[in-house]
């Protein structure tokens, strides 16, 4: 039987390692540019927030271990005062803190639509909403197309009055296209069927709205909403999440979400990491970094606008994501490229099937406070030689369109 079980794990490794779709571990190398990791505000190498950390850790005598799930022995004031904290400064009526934005939508989409309810969601949503949904006692999954919410309108005439809740579920930055989400037409749609807005905004936390507060703060939605996730392991450089809601809805999830109820609650460091990023983020401390990061994301869209005008590279020009830290390069040969900026010192990871569907292969850039305009100039001339190397390339070969870029 052992046998058996080693022989069909290797034969699914070599089926996918033979359509250069393996997954493997990687290392960062030494003294690379960072246009990769969701440290979207370079928070991660912040002396301010290693000082906070440590002060923290220094006056606090908590437990470093929290000692078991938070309904058992993992619970402390300490993390309560902090979700009272987060809540209010997120503009939010409670919160609910959980191991990580996983854990977070997969246990509030598995527990909190109720049997017969309606699920929707965008179809580009995370894969931990796909895994809350397919645990969910829901009678119906529907997708829409992305961002389109005139369908999203169709499916809601269609599903409203029926006496089932409906749930909507989407990102306000998509991680993979890095495009927002139209969020104020989403809240009239969704506000007219009588249904529920569940809008992820893990990407968003720190990089758009007032002091880093996201853009449901930014655009004033928040009493709109019916429930938004914050994550802390991006642009907060922490790890964890917030469940912001309504306190029945927080008292339903401790009650039902199973991804809180069968875990070991966070230690003493994670907590005391978040409400150090917390603090930079309410006493203002990050706006100049996110100021910088805004700049830096303009510079970066205007560089490929002007320098890869005449290539296949600027083809797609969309409007939603040029504000936006993340910029997708759409190539059929992403890997390629992906090593090419490697080689260049450029951290760069290309994004291929299963992560994304086939034929929207891509190199994935993330713009980060610490970057500079140089080290822009230098990737987008680095991306400039290898888009006229394949187009050489391609000529010679018959020529056919090499990539295109979301900017």
């Amino acid at each position: 039987m052992r046998n058996s079980l080693e022989t069909a794990l290797t034969q699914v490794l070599t089926q996918r390692r033979q359509k250069s779709a393996l997954r493997t571990l990687t290392l960062p190398a030494a003294n690379s540019i960072d246009f990769s990791s969701n440290d979207f505000l370079s928070l991660s190498h912040a002396p301010s927030l290693r000082r906070l950390l440590l002060s923290e850790l220094s006056t606090s005598s908590l437990p470093l271990g929290s000692g078991g799930s938070r309904l058992l022995d993992g619970n402390s004031a300490y993390a309560e005062q902090l979700e009272r904290d987060i809540a209010a400064f997120l503009k939010g009526p409670a919160g609910l803190i959980f191991n990580s934005g996983f854990d977070a939508n997969a246990g509030f989409f598995a527990c909190v639509p109720q049997p017969g309810d309606v699920l929707i969601y965008d179809e580009l949503i995370h894969a931990s909403v796909h895994e809350g949904m397919r645990l969910s006692r829901a009678g119906s999954r529907i997708p829409f197309r992305h961002n389109d919410v005139g369908e999203l309108r169709q499916i809601l005439a269609s599903h409203s009055g029926k006496g089932r809740n409906i749930f909507v579920a989407v990102e306000s930055l998509y991680s993979m296209d890095g495009d927002l989400a139209p969020l104020q037409q989403l809240v009239e749609a969704v506000e007219r069927a009588e249904g529920h807005l569940v809008v992820d905004e893990a990407h968003a936390t720190g990089v758009f709205g007032p002091r880093g507060r996201g853009l449901v703060c930014e655009l004033g939605l928040e009493k709109r909403v019916f429930a938004r996730l914050h994550t802390f392991g991006k642009a907060l450089a922490c790890n964890g999440a917030i469940i912001l809601c309504s306190p029945l809805l927080r008292e339903y999830l401790i009650n039902y979400a199973r991804t809180l109820i069968f875990t070991t609650a966070l230690s003493l460091p994670s907590l005391a990491c978040i409400k150090a990023a917390f603090t930079l983020l309410q006493s203002g401390e990050t706006e100049a970094a996110q100021h910088r990061l805004h700049d830096t994301i303009r510079h970066l869209h205007q560089q490929l606008q002007q320098h890869l005008p005449s290539t296949p590279l600027a083809a797609l020009q969309n409007p939603l994501v040029t504000n936006t830290p993340i910029v997708s390069l759409l190539s059929r040969r992403p890997r390629s490229l992906a090593a090419f900026l490697q080689q260049a010192a450029f951290v760069v990871r290309p994004i291929v099937h299963p992560t994304v569907p086939r034929g929207l292969e891509r190199v994935r850039i993330c713009v980060h406070a610490a970057n500079t305009r140089c080290e822009v100039d230098a990737l987008v001339a680095r991306i400039r030689e290898w888009v006229e190397g394949q187009v050489e390339q391609e000529d010679e070969e018959g020529g056919a369109e090499v990539g295109r870029a979301k900017l």
